[in-house]
């Protein structure tokens, strides 16, 4: 059997003596007491297995990737095409380094003689 509290014989007792307010305020305390030893247990029960857990292996995740839907390409003029399933070029850039032909005009970037203020001799 359990041990019975002061809390709870003071309730007991207060109850037989009909005092029905002194009864109330020693219920309260029995089971601000209850509550205080289950919390009590709770804690040193998860504080001593916190870092001894008894399966320490990890879990197989449940959930399934989520699938990733294809955002396809944006237009100028804000409509979206699919993305091609083949790619059109290798990743690589597209741009053509080798210098112009000199056809004895100047080289220009953008409207500016870019051999300006070099010397001709």
């Amino acid at each position: 059997m359990s041990e019975v509290n002061d809390n709870t014989k003071n309730f007991i007792d207060q109850l037989s003596k009909g005092n029905s307010v002194e009864a109330g305020e020693a219920f309260k305390d029995a089971l601000r007491d209850k509550v205080a030893d289950q919390l009590d247990a709770a804690r040193k029960d998860l504080a001593s297995n916190m870092f001894n857990p008894a399966d320490p292996k990890a879990e197989d995740h449940s959930d399934p990737k989520p699938e990733i839907a294809d955002p396809g390409t944006f237009n100028r003029d804000g409509s979206v095409s699919p993305t091609p399933t083949e790619p059109t070029n290798d990743g690589e850039a597209q741009i053509d380094l080798a210098p112009a032909e000199t056809d004895g005009t100047p080289d220009t970037m953008v409207g500016v003689d870019v051999n300006a203020g070099e010397q001709t001799s």
